[in-house]
């Protein structure tokens, strides 16, 4: 049952009362409070494909590639994330199915995650999922939607 309240807003109104300026604590827990729900709904809709949003967006990210492939480090750079995630996200599509490990020809030392004709499948079957549910983020207008993304990119960057 929702409150009759926003919670975020009371507790901005209180710790303006009782520790200082709110304004730094009030963006923050809503932005997290935000991501919560989003990933919330981008779970349940992954869910029935049998992939997390870190892994569809491993499998997104390798379809987007020239190749198909890409290095390990080069997938943690542009998801930005640590190098641990993108072995453990790898790990679990490659017993999946969904992504190859390949020596790259360039350079054997190198890992490149390659994905599967079963992970394209299951990427359009995902994909057709999220855009259904405007991945998480319908409630906003489109033009909300780039305000907030912009913004976002300074934290994003920083």
């Amino acid at each position: 049952m929702p409150l009759d309240f926003d919670p975020i807003d009371r507790a901005a109104e209180t710790w303006s009362e009782r520790v200082g300026e709110a304004d730094a604590m009030h963006l923050a827990t809503s932005i997290v409070r935000a991501q919560q729900l989003v990933m919330s709904r981008l779970d349940a809709v992954l869910r029935p494909h049998g992939i997390s949003f870190a892994r569809y967006e491993v499998l997104r990210l390798l379809s987007f590639s020239r190749r198909g492939s890409l290095p390990l480090s080069k997938i943690g750079e542009r998801l930005m994330v640590h190098p641990t995630s993108v072995t453990n996200v790898i790990d679990r599509l490659t017993a999946q199915g969904y992504v190859s490990r390949e020596s790259d020809p360039a350079d054997r030392r190198r890992v490149l995650a390659a994905l599967t004709p079963e992970g394209e499948k299951v990427l359009a079957e995902a994909t057709e999922a999220l855009t259904g549910i405007e991945f998480g983020v319908g409630v906003l207008s489109p033009d909300q939607r780039r305000a907030a993304s912009d913004l976002l990119r300074v934290l994003r960057q920083d």
